[in-house]
């Protein structure tokens, strides 16, 4: 029987950029992989692309976590990449996940994102 596991998370876009303007490297390279941090630095306002990259892999975290298949999960370890038209998808790099749907939204003080994990 299959089941389904949801997670969100919202974050302040400031407190990103605060972040990474006291830790700069220390912090991206703690919670981002190489290839988001390519990506959301290649951005006009890579702060807001951080944020959501962010809040979808607490949003991950949560889903996945809430279904009690994962014990613990780092941030780094879910990456959040992205498919020729947009839409994000996860790359989870301790297990195969099959089906896991993540929504990203921000704006210029915001990010938010919605995650659906489907547990076979």
């Amino acid at each position: 029987m299959s089941e389904f596991f949801i997670g969100t998370d919202i974050i302040e876009v400031i407190r990103i950029n605060h972040s990474i303007k006291n830790y700069g490297k220390r912090f991206l390279n703690r919670i981002f992989t190489e290839p988001e941090q390519r990506y959301c630095n290649s951005c006009s306002q890579p702060s807001i692309h951080f944020a959501g990259r962010f809040a979808a892999k607490e949003a991950v975290k949560k889903a996945l976590l809430t279904s009690g298949h994962f014990s613990s999960i780092s941030l780094k370890e879910i990456e959040i990449d992205r498919e020729q038209d947009g839409q994000p998808f996860l790359n989870y790099q301790q297990n195969k996940i099959e089906y896991c749907k993540i929504s990203i939204s921000h704006t210029s003080n915001y990010a938010t994102a919605f995650a659906l994990y489907l547990s076979k």
